[in-house]
């Protein structure tokens, strides 16, 4: 693990090399997290050790505020995100070459509007329960402000550290510290949606994955009508808990996509 300045600030970043598959070169994935109490730390056994234990190189980073990354009161507007995944591809040497984004939840969105940001950077995503139109924006941060109200002055990090439960006593102190003295909450809500013209414009290949009961397959399902390329994938029997509650299917949904791209990549290019 190491801490990479990128964008005027620190950040938390785990790098696992890929391991000899005996199949050439791999992909490089780019593992993008969702809000408030998620890191890097979600992706690592799920999906992020099989990817590099398959031959691909994987990066994981803790976001703007989250885990162990620096949490400035300001900046948690998507294309300040942007900024900072692009600066932290530019100051890991990843910028001459594509990579795969592989975003969960928000880390979905963002993903998203890097490759429109900066098409040259992203080879391929994979999108993971994105929320991408509708009403889940909306509802996300009604939840998240009654979740800011439930944690201001609250004793509940204390609490939970005192009987031992110190990662849950951390995620907590990290939720009210974000919810509450950051400007998160506002610049999500100030976020543009994505629009039409704007899946028309995602040129690279599109994987999306959503729960089979989740709010979000319509707007996956409105990405693919547009996009040339986007498949979207329906886990049966599950919400927006694709990551945890279909890991197995998932990972094999994945590792597929991935060993596709490194057989598409010429000359061994990393994608």
């Amino acid at each position: 693990m190491a801490e990479i300045l990128a964008n005027s600030l620190r950040f938390h970043v785990h790098r696992l090399p890929a391991a000899d598959s005996g199949s050439g070169a791999g992909a490089t994935a780019v593992f993008l997290h969702g809000l408030v109490v998620d890191n890097l730390s979600s992706f690592y056994c799920t999906l992020a050790v099989p990817a590099a234990q398959a031959g691909h190189d994987v990066v994981l980073y803790d976001q703007r505020g989250h885990g162990r990354t620096e949490r400035p009161p300001t900046g948690y507007d998507i294309d300040t995100s942007v900024r900072d995944l692009t600066a932290l591809l530019a100051a890991l040497g990843l910028d001459e070459r594509p990579v795969h984004l592989v975003g969960n939840s928000y880390g979905g969105t963002l993903a998203l509007r890097t490759a429109l940001a900066r098409p040259d950077l992203v080879a391929g995503l994979i999108l993971i329960e994105p929320p991408l139109s509708g009403p889940w924006i909306e509802n996300m941060l009604d939840t998240l402000s009654v979740a800011a109200l439930g944690l201001e002055g609250s004793q509940v990090p204390q609490e939970l550290a005192s009987l031992g439960a110190r990662k849950a006593a951390r995620l907590t102190a990290t939720a009210d510290e974000l919810l509450n003295r950051t400007t998160l909450i506002d610049d999500i809500a100030a976020a543009r949606p994505f629009t039409a013209e704007d899946f028309a414009r995602v040129r690279c290949p599109v994987l999306a994955v959503c729960g089979e009961h989740s709010e979000l397959t319509p707007g996956a399902r409105q990405l693919a009508r547009y996009a040339p390329q986007c498949t979207v994938r329906v886990l049966p029997g599950l919400g927006h808990d694709v990551l945890q509650g279909g890991t197995g299917e998932l990972r094999r949904a994945v590792l597929d996509r991935m060993a596709e791209a490194a057989r598409r990549q010429p000359e061994a290019v990393t994608v």
